[in-house]
């Protein structure tokens, strides 16, 4: 493999973001090369102290939800709101090729750090904005987390569920790394556009349309009446049950995928031991099978029951039909397909645990895999940062000793 530069050297980012959805893009960028910058607050990212949500230890030494997103970074710490704060902001700024927030709309406006005011300073620099609704219409100012703005809002909790259960459990980040990733997309061609024009631009990516993208497809068909798509739905009731996932004897979950259900039909029959159901007309084609659709779920519900999971892997997977076993975590970290294909780093911390980290899914056949740094410590880099823009070791003490800024050394 060659030894190739990365996409985005010498491409500036500063990231003036929280949480998750905004600096997911800037760690994928950083990823792709670029030097990122995270402006913070003295209090820092409140993704440093959600240890309790997630189960896992307290403390900056070891911090997997933190070094998610923001790998590869560097910190500096502002207090954005004095004036030698603030000006040392806008040096960022001005030295910056990206710029990616998700402050909202007012607090940009009272900082001076709108996209009008800074694309008159700056008229070539890209602007990548996360939003919880969007931009225009009566809930733009609505604060949005991916619970809300995406699950909620977005028509995911109100329909992916069994009928006669209750809404899925939600997890954070699930929508904020498809609204990241989403950003980063946008943001690299509008990048392009800049250094062929001279012309920048503002990048606008929200959790709630990017919920709506995601089922499009069934939203969209949901217009049409039909009982199938009225969701939420009976597992029993959903128009291919052959897309369905089944319960088997020794109580694990096997995902069956046929979306062609007349082409599959016949020969899967055959694997359930069901051949005399060949052509039934009850069943097959998909069109005659609508009339049916409970009778048919209790057919392959009592066959899936019959055999444990191996025994169903290794009849599908001869058959070649698609398939896939419904993994826990446990067994999703030791997935060998996972580590082979570079899904995960393992990364060994000050505490001496060595934990599995998640890589960004986007791969290069002729560049390597980005180096897997650690998330700054609050602050770690703000003299470093400071002395880049031009400060003296005196300014940048003076900046400390006023609580303009906040250095971690």
């Amino acid at each position: 493999m060659k030894n190739h530069q990365r996409p985005l050297e010498n491409v500036k980012v500063v990231e003036l973001a929280t949480f998750i959805a905004a600096p997911c893009c800037a760690r994928f960028l950083a990823d792709m090369g670029a030097e990122v910058t995270k402006v913070e607050s003295f209090e820092g990212d409140p993704l440093r102290y959600t240890a309790v949500n997630e189960g896992r230890p307290a403390g900056e030494e070891e911090n997997t939800s933190f070094d998610l997103e923001n790998c590869n970074k560097i910190s500096v710490a502002l207090n954005t709101k004095s004036p030698e704060g603030r000006d040392a902001l806008e040096k960022l700024i001005a030295g910056s090729d990206i710029f990616i927030t998700n402050w909202r709309q007012s607090a940009l406006e009272r900082a001076g750090l709108d996209y009008e005011g800074l694309k008159k300073k700056y008229p070539s620099l890209i602007m990548g904005y996360v939003s919880g609704y969007g931009e225009t219409g009566p809930d733009k100012d609505l604060p949005g987390f991916d619970f809300t703005a995406f699950y909620a809002r977005g028509g995911i909790l109100g329909t992916m569920f069994d009928k006669d259960h209750v809404p899925m459990n939600t997890i954070p980040g699930f929508g904020d790394q498809q609204v990241g990733m989403y950003l980063a997309a946008g943001v690299l061609a509008a990048l392009y556009r800049a250094r062929e024009t001279g012309r920048g631009e503002k990048v606008t990516v929200s959790l709630f349309h990017t919920a709506i993208w995601d089922i499009a497809i069934m939203l969209q068909s949901s217009q049409y009446g039909h009982p199938s798509t009225q969701f939420p739905l009976s597992r029993k009731h959903l128009a291919n049950p052959l897309n369905v996932a089944h319960k088997t004897r020794d109580g694990r979950w096997i995902q069956i995928a046929m979306p062609r259900y007349d082409y599959f039909y016949d020969r899967f029959m055959e694997i359930l031991g069901v051949p005399e159901l060949k052509g039934d007309d009850r069943f097959f084609p998909q069109a005659r099978l609508q009339d049916n659709l409970e009778e048919f779920y209790e057919i392959l519900e009592g066959r899936f029951a019959t055999r444990d999971l191996n025994e169903w892997v290794q009849a599908l997977k001869e058959a070649d039909i698609p398939y896939a076993v419904a993994q826990t975590w446990d067994e999703l970290l030791q997935d060998r397909q996972a580590w082979e294909s570079n899904c995960f780093h393992e990364m060994t911390y000050p505490t001496g645990n060595s934990r599995t980290l998640v890589r960004s899914p986007v791969m290069f056949a002729e560049t390597p895999l980005p180096e897997y740094n650690r998330g700054p410590y609050l602050g770690e880099q703000t003299r470093a940062v400071l002395e880049e823009l031009g400060y003296s070791r005196e300014q940048i003490s003076a900046m400390i000793e006023a609580g303009a800024a906040q250095s971690r050394s």
